[in-house]
């Protein structure tokens, strides 16, 4: 039996007030080894070190355009090798006893991790990692990791076993593939700029809008 990845990250942020994004998303990129794109997107590094682009890792954000068109395309390449899930909050139409981290954070992950678990049991897995880009604030850091192990705690079989690891996102390619899939989400949603989004839409089986059928704004 094969051992599954799932690689974890968020777009906006937590600040409630209307300074601050619209939306928040949390999304995963999940697959197996090998991971083919390793040595692709290493060889693109090299390539724009050459051109005299200083760069050390991947991240949408900052990239510049012709960065971006490289590292999608690479995405775009092996797409049907990941499975792309993400979490959408509208911000606004969520209630105040829910907008402290410690309360927010763990209820968008555990429908996160829930849904993952409930379309990958069958699948024989024998070990499922959790990988999550570096947290330098602690108590947000045990936040994370105290969400995803109650998580699994409940849905997972006690046959199942998992590890949760934070590393730098410089450090795995994967990671900085799970901030471009999820930056494109965000854009669309934020900005309603679906160019990057429609690179990665085939990869992308569940795009759940958490208050969807809500109305009330608070």
């Amino acid at each position: 039996m094969s051992n599954l990845y799932v690689f974890l990250d968020e777009a906006g942020n937590f600040d409630f007030s209307p300074s601050g994004t619209k939306f928040f998303c949390l999304s995963s990129v999940t697959c197996v080894r090998p991971f083919v794109w390793d040595s692709l997107l290493h060889e693109v590094k090299c390539d724009l070190l050459e051109s005299d682009l200083n760069i050390y890792r991947f991240h949408a954000s900052e990239d510049k355009q012709k960065v971006r068109d490289k590292v999608f395309e690479v995405i775009c390449n092996h797409i049907s090798n990941l499975r792309i899930d993400s979490v959408i909050v509208e911000k606004n139409k969520t209630q105040e006893h829910l907008r402290k981290i410690e309360k927010f954070f763990p209820k968008m992950m555990g429908y996160l991790v829930k849904h993952i678990w409930s379309q990958v049991k069958d699948s024989g897995f024998e070990k499922i990692v959790f990988i999550t880009d570096s947290i330098p604030v602690k108590k947000r850091r045990d936040i994370v990791e105290k969400t995803i192990k109650q998580t699994l705690a409940e849905v997972l079989p006690g046959g199942v076993r998992h590890s949760i690891y934070h590393h730098p996102s410089q450090s795995c390619f994967s990671l900085q593939i799970a901030d471009y899939c999820n930056w494109a989400i965000f854009k669309k949603w934020e900005r309603e700029d679906r160019r990057s989004y429609e690179l990665i839409k085939k990869g992308i089986k569940s795009e759940f809008d958490i208050f969807r059928r809500g109305s009330k704004l608070y």
